[in-house]
């Protein structure tokens, strides 16, 4: 049966990141991620999620300078020393916070630097591993697409494994993102299956909205089946943006997590 996780950085924005909590909560999840949680202390947050029975399942490593066009850090050569900052930050308050894993944003490089990057991320989650094995966490790694994020060093699921089997950390997983890797390369369950051991988490929306899983060109009931076929035994992130209010379009919730699959009103998926 799935397991659905609420990613507050795009959902229950209608409320403050602290009662996004509480609102996830009481629509019915289980768990929460979040992208940067930072500007509220760990001890608050640790507070309102021991509060609200809710399971924190990962943050993201701060991006750098957003202004300078950063979007992570981890793989960028000369750039190690702020790296280890952010990673020190992530882990120290996903600890704090009994967060689960961090994810390790690679950033964005030029094409003619990416072998250099790859050393340079190596390296990197080489550190990071050891580091989150201390506080009992696990490193996730994304690929995320060219449209939306052009340049982003770690676009596919199979470089994704090939920086994995170099790294050689037991705690360093895929987040396996199908609106990320649909964009880029399709047949998702097919990779599924192949990669389904290097997989720590999975996270959904709409192709090609990034709106509720209901709409759009993958069919996520199918995707379900597939790992509850597969023995898939961790959670599900709901990481899209909402066609409205959070609440309003949360019907798919329901009924997914009964593992009740039904047709789709807004058409199957190709």
């Amino acid at each position: 049966m799935p397991r659905f996780s609420a990613n507050l950085g795009f959902l229950f924005t209608e409320h403050s990141d602290v009662d996004r909590v509480a609102a996830a909560a009481a629509a019915g999840f289980k768990a929460v991620e979040m992208h940067w949680p930072y500007h509220v202390p760990a001890a608050e947050m640790h507070r309102v999620l021991v509060r609200s029975q809710m399971t924190m399942l990962g943050l993201n490593t701060p991006i750098g300078n957003a202004a300078a066009g950063d979007f992570g850090l981890g793989a960028l050569p000369g750039r190690e020393t702020e790296f280890h900052q952010v990673l020190d930050q992530a882990v120290s308050y996903g600890s704090a916070i009994g967060a689960t894993a961090v994810h390790c944003m690679a950033g964005v490089v030029p094409a003619d630097a990416v072998a250099t990057a790859e050393r340079t991320f190596i390296a990197n989650l080489r550190a990071a591993a050891d580091k989150a094995a201390q506080a009992g966490m696990t490193i996730l790694i994304e690929p995320i697409n060219h449209r939306d994020r052009p340049g982003y060093f770690l676009h596919s699921v199979e470089q994704a494994a090939s920086v994995i089997a170099q790294v050689e950390r037991r705690n360093v997983k895929i987040m396996f993102d199908c609106y990320h890797t649909q964009i880029m390369q399709g047949d998702l369950t097919r990779r599924l299956k192949e990669y389904l051991g290097l997989i720590g988490h999975v996270q959904i929306a709409a192709v090609p909205s990034r709106a509720e899983p209901d709409e759009g060109e993958i069919d996520y009931r199918e995707i379900c089946r597939t790992l509850d076929k597969l023995g898939y035994d961790g959670w599900i992130g709901a990481e899209y943006k909402p066609r409205g209010r959070t609440e309003d379009g949360l019907g798919w919730l329901s009924t997914w997590s009964r593992n009740q699959f039904p047709s789709s009103s807004r058409g199957d998926a190709a």
